[in-house]
């Protein structure tokens, strides 16, 4: 199974990115797919979670209103929009896939991805 997040970089306050996460080896519309962060010197958070229809999302109160999550099956990726960055949004982003409780809970998924970082210049 891999899980290869891609689309991070710099960017100025304000502005936006998409990350994608391309997913092989598994039946991808089986999974909720999550994203998540690790700043430096901080725990790993959870972004935002998906069902495995897309149907329902949720987020973290920080990113609620300028980051979206959604997914394509057809073509095994899911997507995080990210709007309005702020400094604090900088991190390593991952992408996870298991269920949709333990991913909004944090408890093992089933597969992790490889962080792609995020960088937001002030």
């Amino acid at each position: 199974v891999q899980l290869q997040a891609s689309g991070g970089g710099l960017v100025q306050a304000g502005g936006s990115l998409r990350l994608s996460c391309a997913a092989s080896g598994l039946t991808f519309s089986g999974y909720a797919m999550g994203w998540f962060r690790q700043a430096p010197g901080k725990e790993r958070e959870v972004v935002g979670v998906i069902s495995w229809g897309g149907r329902t999302t949720e987020y973290a109160d920080s990113v609620e209103g300028r980051f979206t999550i959604s997914r394509d099956n057809a073509k095994n990726t899911v997507y995080l929009q990210m709007n309005s960055l702020k400094p604090e949004d900088t991190a390593v982003y991952y992408c996870a896939g298991g269920s949709y409780y333990r991913l909004k809970t944090l408890q093992s998924p089933n597969y992790w991805g490889q962080g792609t970082l995020v960088t937001v210049s002030s």
